[in-house]
């Protein structure tokens, strides 16, 4: 049974999306993808209880890190899937063989990195994340879509070139001894203080450029605000919680390497330099934004930048980051659903055409208001714990200015978010016929998913599972870093 777990985990997902391109009415396509996203989550939920299982010669495994990851991919793809079901009542996607197709191919693609441990087998789940993903951005099929679709495959497709020079780059570095396998984790790891130092450095480099775009670190982030403000509320959630979850296990991968080869000297201030960007950029666009799914762009990029920072001061800074990856991608697909709902009843995302949803989206909008609690770091959700460790690893690890510097960027952010979400809430609506709802009334299929993140990001707040407790600090360790 055990070896039968990963290939149902990859493969479930892989030949739904070729049978669902082959029924015809969408009831049935939405059935396959609710049962698919079942099995994929009951799979996965047996892999937690079994981390010795393995697949294809030790090329996919789980370790900690990796759990973590999938289980994030399952949940979030669940959830997605009953309200991307439940929206189609009031938004018909376009060509929906397509959509439902390319939807569980991106499960099966982010399945194959989160349990990669082979590094060209990670670079090619991740190139694959990237072309499941791109023709869901082009839902609309207008003009400002099909440039978002293209800034989106032009820069990734840069980003992920640069990924793989590094992956030619550290296999250049391993020593070719005898019972070493090339690229695999656990090998370079072993062999850490005998990576050649200078090809090791360069590959660094290139993979936080390569993974850095994915994950939309600044300066790499360019894609990220017309991407999300032009994809699917459903689709933008996707992205933020699941692929840069993806392209974060890259960056730490290559940690993991350096770290083992004696290098934390040279990658943890390049980590220390892409968190601190990431907040300066995301700080100074997030005021003033007008748009809510480009403003949640800009925060997605904040969020990168504080797992970037977690990674970059190391102790229990790294633990941190770990955590915070758990609550950020609850948080974020919690918001661009909530957001899909309100862009339903408004027919806009720019923030003035959704004033006063508290009175016509009363659901929905307190999950927003909750929403922007979490995602700013407020107790009591869980990203307040995670960016708590964050800062006081800065401290503990002897970088008060980096504390400082994180603590003042996250109040302005924090200004930005609330002034544009409580406005979206509590604002005076715009005049008759300016604003036309689109529903009659506010389902509750439509809510039942982000409330349900609400409460697990409430949850983490309050109670970290011990199983979750104990993979995060096991990532934590291997990653260089300590625990709380």
């Amino acid at each position: 049974m055990d070896g039968l777990l990963i290939p149902l985990i990859i493969g479930a997902p892989a030949l739904g999306a070729a049978v669902a391109w082959a029924l015809r009415t969408p009831r049935a396509r939405g059935a396959l993808l609710l049962a698919l996203a079942g099995v994929h989550a009951v799979a996965v939920g047996a892999l937690w209880t079994r981390p010795g299982a393995e697949a294809f010669g030790g090329w996919l495994a789980p370790d900690a890190l990796g759990l973590i990851v999938l289980g994030l991919v399952s949940v979030l793809f669940a959830v997605v899937a009953q309200y991307a079901v439940s929206s189609w009542r009031d938004e018909a996607p376009r060509g929906g063989r397509a959509f439902v197709s390319c939807l569980l191919a991106f499960l099966a693609a982010a399945s194959v990195v989160a349990l990669s441990q082979h590094l060209a087998l990670l670079w090619v789940g991740m190139e694959s994340t990237t072309l499941a993903i791109a023709p869901l951005i082009y839902h609309r099929h207008d003009r400002r879509s099909l440039e978002a679709v293209w800034k989106y495959l032009v820069l990734s497709s840069v980003g992920i070139a640069f990924a793989l020079l590094s992956i030619f780059l550290l296999a250049t570095a391993q020593p070719s001894d005898v019972g070493v396998r090339p690229l695999m984790l656990a090998d370079l790891v072993a062999a850490g203080t005998r990576l050649d130092p200078a090809w090791l450095r360069i590959a660094v480099v290139f993979a936080l450029v390569g993974f850095g775009t994915k994950m939309g670190l600044a300066p790499l982030h360019a894609w990220k605000p017309d991407t999300y403000g032009e994809a699917p509320s459903l689709v933008a959630g996707l992205m933020s919680g699941v692929m840069t979850s993806c392209a974060f296990v890259g960056v730490a991968r290559f940690t993991q390497i350096a770290v083992a080869a004696g290098l934390e000297g040279f990658i943890r201030p390049l980590l220390i330099a892409f968190g601190l960007i990431s907040l300066v950029v995301a700080a100074a666009f997030i005021l003033g934004q007008a748009d809510v799914k480009r403003l949640l762009a800009y925060s997605s990029v904040e969020q990168m930048g504080l797992l970037a920072l977690g990674l970059g001061v190391g102790g229990v800074g790294t633990y941190g980051s770990v955590l915070h990856l758990v609550n950020n991608a609850l948080a974020k697909v919690l918001l661009f659903l909530v957001v899909g709902n309100l862009v339903l009843a408004a027919g806009s995302s720019v923030a003035a055409d959704m004033r006063g949803m508290l009175r016509v989206r009363p659901a929905s909008a307190v999950l927003l208001l909750a929403g922007l609690f979490a995602v700013t770091g407020a107790p009591p959700f869980g990203l307040f714990i995670s960016e708590f460790a964050i800062i006081s690893g800065a401290l503990h690890e002897h970088h008060p200015w980096v504390a400082a510097a994180t603590v003042g960027l996250l109040a302005i952010i924090f200004v930005g978010i609330a002034a544009m979400i409580v406005n979206i809430a509590y604002g005076e609506p715009a005049p008759s016929g300016e604003q036309v709802p689109r529903l009659s009334r506010e389902r509750a299929a439509l809510v039942v998913g982000p409330a349900l993140l609400a409460g697990i990001v409430l949850l983490l707040g309050l109670h970290i599972p011990a199983a979750l407790r104990d993979a995060v600090a096991t990532a934590a360790r291997s990653l260089g870093g300590g625990t709380p």
